[in-house]
C-alpha cells in the first residue's frame, strides 16, 4: 500500500495493523460502461423508457425495432436496446466479510441490475400534519411492500439527510418508519402545522399613521409579499442543492433509480412580482442555471422522480363551514379573492410536479390520500421499462438544450398507450457548477443565501456518504488517557467554546488507487491530487473540529501504474472532547475529478477498543 504524506509524494508500501487483514472492495460501483454523460460531445445518451397500456399497466415484449427516437427532431440510431421487468432475478454479489473491531468501509452492496428505490421525505415544503400523514401511509406500504424491494430513506430539512440505506428487509424499514421518522416543522413555511387557516385577504386597518388606509394596505402588501417570495426562493435553493447532493451519491450505483418524493409545495417558477414597486427586486439569483443544473444530474444518474403531494386531496379551506362568516363583513371581496388565491397556488403546485416528473421519467401523484398506493405504483412503474441508448450528433453553435422524442412505430401503437422518459437534456458538463446569466444575478444570488457548496454538503453530519471513491478506514483511541491539548494541526472551530480534555483518534485510510484522476501533460507524466479530511461533530450537528492534509502527486507513467495497482495509505490524528459523544465523518476528496468518499463513525462504537500498534518502521 502506497502510503501519502506532505512532504514526499509516493513512498514504499507500508502494513498498517488491522487495514490489512481484509481487502478493500475495488470500486465496482461506478457507473457501468457506457453510462450517460451529459456535456457537449456526449458519447452515448441513455434513456429509460416506461411503456403503459391505458390503465396504467407496463406492456411487455417489445423490440428495438418497435421504437423510433430522435433528438433535435433528427432521426437518432438505437445501438443498444434492454427491456428491464421487476422480476428480473438480481445479479448476487459476494457479501463483505465481517470487518475487523474499529474498522469502517463505505461501500454498498447493491445488485449491478436492479433497480434502486429512493424515499425523500420532505420536511421542509411539508406542513407537519401533511408529514404525519406520509408517516401513517408508508407505515401501510411498507406491510406489503413487494419482497426485495430496495429501498433508502433520506430527510430534506435545510439539507439532505440520510435516513436508511438501502435495503429489502421489512423488519429494518418498519423500524425506521415506526420509531425513527418524526414531522418535525420547517421554519420557512407560513403554515407550518398545516392548519390552513383563514386565507381571506387581509382588510385594510383603521391606524392613525397619517397615511390613507390605500396606503397602508399598499405598504402591508409589498411587504407580506417579499417575505413570502423571499421565503420561497430559499426553500427553492435548499431543494435544489438537495436534488444535487443526491444525484451525485445515487451517480455512484449503476442502473435505473426512482426517487418517490413527498412533498405539498416546491416553488420552482419565481418569477417578477408585478404587484411589488419593484418587480424584480426579490428575484435572487437565475433559477435556470440552477435548475438546469440539478436536471442534469439526476438524469446522468439515471433518476426518475416520482412526486407525491403529501397533503393528499384537499379541500378550499375557505368554503370550511366551520368558518363560515370569518372576515367577511370588514372584506367582502375577500372570499373571491381567497378562492383565487387557493385554486392558483394549487396548480401551480402540481404543474411543478408534473414538469420535474417530465424531465426526469417519472409520474406525478396528487388528488389521492391513498399515498401508500402511490408508492407500489410508483415502484411497479420505475421497475418495468426498456432502456434505449444512441450516440448524439455533433453540438451546434449555440445549442443548448437538446430536445428527445421517443415513439412506438405504428404497427405496435394502440390507444392510450403512454410513454414516459426525460424529454431531454443540457449540453453540460453535469459537474460544473450551475452559473448565473450576468453579474448580476450572481451577486444578487450570492445575497440570497448562504453558498451552496458540495463539500459543505458531503461533509456535514448525517449527509449521505459518497461512495465514488470507495475505502476502508481504521479508527482507534490513539491511547488509554486523555490529553489537555489538540492533536497536531487540528482545527477547533472558533465559534463553539470546547474545552478539553481530549482524547485523540488515530485514522488510517486506505483505498485503490485505481479511484483517483489524473491529467495527462504533454510528456506523458500525471498529475494529481488528494485531499483527506477528518470532522468531529456533536450530537447536534455541530462542528467541533477538523483536520484537513492535501498532497499533489506528480508522477511518471511507470509511478502511474504503480499507483493505480496499488492501495493508498494516509494517517490523520484528530482530537474529540473525552467527556461527550462525537461523530467523527472522515472523507477522501479526489481533487481532479472533484469527487469524494465518505465515512461516518460514532466515537461510542470504538471508544473502548484497544489503541493501535503500528510496526516499526525500517
Amino acid at each position: 500500500m502506497l502510503k501519502l504524506t506532505n512532504a514526499l509524494p509516493l513512498c514504499f508500501v507500508i502494513a498498517s495493523v488491522g487495514l490489512a487483514q481484509a481487502p478493500v472492495p475495488d470500486a465496482s460501483q461506478g457507473p457501468p460502461p457506457g453510462a450517460t454523460i451529459l456535456h457537449t460531445g456526449a458519447e452515448l445518451v441513455v434513456i429509460d423508457v416506461v411503456v403503459q397500456d391505458k390503465d396504467g399497466h407496463p406492456i411487455h415484449g417489445l423490440k428495438r425495432e418497435d421504437f423510433t427516437l430522435t433528438e433535435n427532431k433528427a432521426p437518432q440510431t438505437i445501438r443498444n436496446f434492454d427491456e428491464h421487468t421487476s422480476d428480473t432475478p438480481l445479479e448476487k454479489s459476494e457479501p463483505l466479510p465481517p470487518q475487523p473491531p474499529g474498522v469502517f468501509t463505505n461501500f454498498t452492496d447493491v445488485p449491478s441490475n436492479g433497480v434502486l428505490n429512493v424515499l425523500l421525505l420532505d420536511n421542509l415544503n411539508t406542513p407537519i400534519k401533511d408529514q404525519a400523514n406520509v408517516l401513517n401511509q408508508l407505515k401501510l406500504f411498507v406491510k406489503k411492500a413487494a419482497p426485495g424491494t430496495r429501498i433508502a430513506i433520506f430527510g430534506l430539512a435545510s439539507r439532505l439527510y440520510f435516513l436508511q440505506g438501502f435495503t429489502s428487509d421489512p423488519a429494518i424499514l418498519k423500524e425506521v418508519v415506526d420509531h425513527k421518522l418524526l414531522p418535525r416543522g420547517s421554519a420557512l413555511l407560513d403554515d407550518v402545522a398545516g392548519s390552513n387557516g383563514d386565507n381571506l385577504a387581509p382588510s385594510a386597518p383603521e391606524l392613525n399613521t397619517g397615511m390613507g388606509p390605500g396606503q397602508i394596505a399598499f405598504n402591508m402588501n409589498n411587504f407580506e409579499t417579499e417575505q413570502q417570495t423571499l421565503q420561497n426562493l430559499m426553500r427553492m435553493e435548499y431543494t435544489l442543492d438537495a436534488f444535487n447532493v443526491l444525484g451525485r451519491y445515487l451517480a455512484a450505483f449503476p442502473g435505473h433509480k426512482n426517487l418517490i418524493w413527498f412533498s405539498t409545495s416546491f416553488p420552482l417558477a419565481i418569477v417578477p412580482d408585478i404587484t411589488l414597486a419593484d418587480p424584480f427586486a426579490v428575484m435572487g439569483g437565475d433559477m435556470e442555471a440552477e435548475y438546469r443544473q440539478t436536471t442534469n444530474l439526476l438524469t446522468h444518474a439515471q433518476i426518475a422522480v416520482f412526486p407525491i403531494s403529501a397533503e393528499g386531496l384537499v379541500s378550499d379551506p375557505t368554503l370550511d363551514v366551520a368558518k363560515s362568516g370569518a372576515g367577511y363583513t370588514k372584506n367582502p371581496g375577500g372570499v373571491s379573492t381567497s378562492i383565487s388565491s387557493f385554486l392558483q397556488t394549487q396548480a401551480e403546485e402540481h404543474q411543478t410536479m408534473m414538469a420535474i416528473a417530465e424531465d426526469t421519467g417519472g409520474e406525478a401523484y396528487f388528488n389521492t390520500n391513498d399515498l401508500a398506493s402511490a408508492v407500489s405504483k410508483a415502484i411497479e412503474s420505475g421497475s418495468n421499462f426498456y432502456t434505449l441508448t444512441y450516440t448524439p450528433p455533433p453540438p451546434r453553435r449555440g445549442e443548448d438544450y437538446r430536445s428527445i422524442k421517443v415513439e412506438l412505430n405504428k404497427s405496435v401503437a394502440g390507444k392510450g398507450i403512454q410513454l414516459s422518459y426525460r424529454h431531454g437534456y443540457y449540453a453540460d458538463d453535469v459537474l460544473t457548477p450551475a452559473k448565473a446569466a450576468t453579474p448580476e444575478a450572481a451577486k444578487a444570488l450570492a445575497q440570497s443565501r448562504p453558498t451552496y457548496s458540495y463539500a459543505a454538503a458531503t461533509m456535514s453530519r448525517g449527509a449521505p456518504m459518497p461512495t465514488d471513491i470507495v475505502f476502508r478506514v481504521r479508527v482507534l483511541p490513539a491511547s488509554t488517557s486523555t490529553e489537555d491539548a489538540i492533536a497536531p494541526d487540528n482545527q477547533l472551530n472558533p465559534k463553539i467554546n470546547t474545552k478539553g480534555p481530549y482524547r485523540r483518534y488515530d485514522i488510517d485510510i486506505s483505498a485503490p488507487g485505481s479511484n483517483f484522476s489524473f491529467k495527462v501533460q504533454n510528456n506523458g507524466n500525471r498529475i494529481g491530487g488528494v485531499e483527506f479530511l477528518a470532522y468531529d461533530f456533536d450530537t447536534d450537528g455541530k462542528l467541533l473540529n477538523l483536520i484537513k492534509k492535501s498532497t499533489l502527486l506528480h508522477l511518471t507513467p511507470a509511478e502511474h501504474q504503480k499507483f493505480v495497482d496499488g492501495k493508498v495509505g494516509y494517517h490523520l490524528e484528530l482530537s474529540t472532547p473525552a467527556k461527550a459523544e462525537s461523530f467523527i465523518r472522515i472523507g477522501i476528496h479526489d481533487l481532479i475529478s472533484d469527487t469524494y468518499g465518505v465515512v461516518e463513525v460514532p466515537t461510542s462504537s470504538v471508544i473502548k477498543l484497544p489503541p493501535p500498534v503500528y510496526p516499526q518502521r525500517k
